[in-house]
């Protein structure tokens, strides 16, 4: 271990949340060097440019490569040689054709990195894995490496929100130590100093109690959500308003408001494999019926899309079939340019499928909505794809979304009818502007 107070630092996979934890460690003081197999994105990041959209951190980078505190390489040796704290933050997907979590890259991390460890290190699990991980990871680290038991391993699972990512890296609700040892826990301790002393509290456990954090917690909000589209449901076959009924549930302490949005559901590359993942693993170990009320929370989430799809049709007087429909946004949240899983382009996509003109436009995401979906088309504005359409529909609650007037989007459409997927407009607003306005939930 590095003689100095200060541990030094390597980040093994330089996406989202690599490239984030980098940045944003290395602003913090740290020496750091992120690794990737992938030249390219290591050549990019280098050189100042963040692959991904992110509000905050291509200034970040740029800071933080003039300090000279922060370099990128693709040697795993170069990497075990400089570095005192290593952690894994590559992705885990969902695999093709199961709900299982692809840890394959994990794995492929941890044993590229294992056998250039000489000396005394840790190894620090920050990617969601199946619980059970890292208690085998543990005995691969110390088989793969010459240092054998003097490389120790922790779990310490990342909370990081899309478009908000910096700010819950360097001041998080909570830190989470997953460790083995005392040793581990001071290691870890010491490389989030300037976080811990800022008073961020501290949950000290096990690695298996670690690994499930990111889970529960992901599980627990994928519920919320699912809950109030679930009452929306509810209130579409009684005539309710699901807004009313979530303002009310708001104001009870034991519920709280957060979250309690209805609407098109959740996307994006973590809630949906991640309770899928959590499923499949609590069944592989037994205790599946403890956790079988998340397929319906997935389901739950699934049928917002197609009910989406038919408060358009009902718009339409129920066909689809050479009308123009605009759709505004295609990543699956604002502040965003990921489009996995994505809500509103699996909307436009079966619309497409049924006969629709569509067109769509999102601020941050057409670049990866056009190579993903090349089959859809796409504009340039919001005024843009609205212009001569049958109806607009709302997918992604982008602030620009939410200001437009009305009234001038009522000067380019065809005709007045807008379909609110994520209850984000002021419905009287664009009811007084003669527009017929529909959003799921609502009367």
């Amino acid at each position: 271990m590095n003689t100095g107070r200060t541990p030094r630092l390597t980040v093994i996979g330089t996406g989202y949340l690599g490239a984030t934890h980098a940045v944003c460690m290395a602003s913090l003081g740290f020496e750091v060097l992120g690794v990737d197999v992938d030249a390219g994105k290591i050549g990019k990041l280098a050189s100042g440019q963040v692959p991904f959209f992110e509000p905050g951190l291509p200034e970040l980078l740029a800071k933080t490569l003039e300090t000279g505190r922060l370099r990128f390489t693709t040697s795993y040796a170069e990497a075990a040689e400089f570095g005192d704290v290593h952690f894994i933050c590559v992705g885990t997907p969902q695999m093709p054709g199961s709900d299982a979590c692809d840890i394959s890259y994990v794995d492929a991390a941890v044993t590229a990195l294992a056998p250039h460890l000489t000396r005394r290190a840790l190894v620090v699990g920050k990617s969601t894995v199946p619980v059970g991980t890292a208690a085998r990871l543990t005995h691969v680290v110390r088989e793969l490496a010459p240092a054998g038991e003097e490389v120790e391993l922790a779990w310490n699972p990342e909370f990081l929100r899309e478009g908000y990512a910096v700010d819950d890296t360097l001041r998080p609700d909570r830190l989470v130590f997953g460790v083995a040892s005392d040793r581990a826990r001071d290691t870890l301790a010491a490389a989030f100093a300037p976080i811990i002393e800022a008073g961020t509290p501290v949950v000290t456990t096990d690695l298996a109690t670690a690994e499930l954090v990111k889970v529960a917690a992901n599980s627990f909000l994928a519920t919320k959500i699912s809950y109030i589209n679930a009452m929306a449901e509810v209130c579409e076959a009684t005539g309710a308003d699901v807004r009313d009924l979530a303002t009310a549930l708001a104001y009870d302490d034991r519920i709280g408001g957060r979250f309690l949005q209805p609407g098109l559901g959740f996307g994006g590359g973590c809630l949906p494999k991640d309770i899928r993942a959590f499923a499949h693993r609590a069944e592989e170990i037994g205790v599946g019926q403890a956790v079988s009320f998340l397929r319906e929370v997935d389901a739950i989430n699934r049928r917002r899309r197609s009910r989406t799809v038919d408060l358009v049709r009902e718009l339409l007087g129920g066909r689809l079939d050479g009308r123009r429909i605009a759709c505004l946004g295609a990543a699956f949240k604002p502040n965003s340019d990921d489009i996995r899983d994505a809500p509103a382009l699996d909307v436009a996509r079966t619309m497409h499928g049924l006969g629709a003109y569509v067109r769509v436009y999102d601020p941050a995401a057409l670049d990866n909505a056009r190579r993903a979906y090349p089959e859809l088309r796409y504009g340039e504005s919001a005024m843009d794809v609205a212009r001569d359409a049958d109806v607009v529909v709302l997918l992604t609650e982008w602030a620009e979304f939410r200001q437009i007037d009305p009234h001038a989007m009522a000067e380019v459409t065809a005709h007045r009818r807008i379909v609110d997927g994520r209850h984000a407009l002021d419905a009287e607003a664009w009811r007084a502007a003669g527009w017929e306005y529909r959003a799921l939930g609502r009367s």
